[in-house]
């Protein structure tokens, strides 16, 4: 797993061990990172450059981190697994972007009031077929952690529910996976 674009292009990032598979962790594929990546720059003319990110279901990290890598300059990673924190971690630290990184241990589906501006790039990656990627998103909405005008990147295994307040904007199959992308 690597960082695709940007000024990290190329940067091994750490992976999921054999012994994390009862974290059930499944990283974005690079494939996959990049195609959504390319439809947010270069068909929806999505603005990652100066964006504060929220990657909710942060897993790894890869999502943010490449957004931080495209111009992004913030990002905060929101996840509940022990193993998932010690991987952000360690893979925050390889791409040193320690002083525009927070690590949050919060359940997704349970994010309380933001306290500080919406966000305006947030990638959901919850696992598939549990139904927390709704509730993710409908907490997210509730609690102002989404800036009017933000794109929403959801990645399931099914097309997902798009909750009021999110219009569709783009949405494709990988493999087993369905990115959609949504603008609140």
């Amino acid at each position: 797993m690597r960082i695709i674009g940007g000024r990290f292009r190329g940067l091994k990032l750490a992976e999921v061990g054999a012994g994390d598979a009862s974290a059930h962790l499944r990283p974005t594929t690079d494939r996959v990172r990049e195609s959504i990546f390319n439809l947010l720059i270069n068909s929806l003319d999505v603005a990652i450059d100066g964006a504060s990110v929220l990657d909710l279901f942060a897993g790894t990290g890869a999502l943010g981190l490449e957004a931080l890598s495209r111009g992004a300059a913030r990002a905060s990673f929101v996840d509940d697994g022990v193993a998932a924190r010690a991987l952000l971690r360690r893979n925050i630290e390889l791409t040193r972007t320690q002083g525009v990184t927070d690590i949050w241990r919060r359940d997704a589906t349970k994010l309380g009031e933001n306290r500080g501006a919406g966000y305006d790039l947030v990638f959901l990656d919850p696992p598939y077929a549990t139904g927390l990627g709704e509730s993710a998103m409908a907490s997210a909405l509730a609690g102002g952690w989404i800036a009017p005008g933000a794109t929403v990147i959801w990645e399931e295994g099914r097309p997902p529910a798009v909750p009021p307040g999110l219009k569709l904007l783009d949405q494709r199959r990988y493999g087993d996976s369905v990115v959609t992308i949504c603008a609140a």
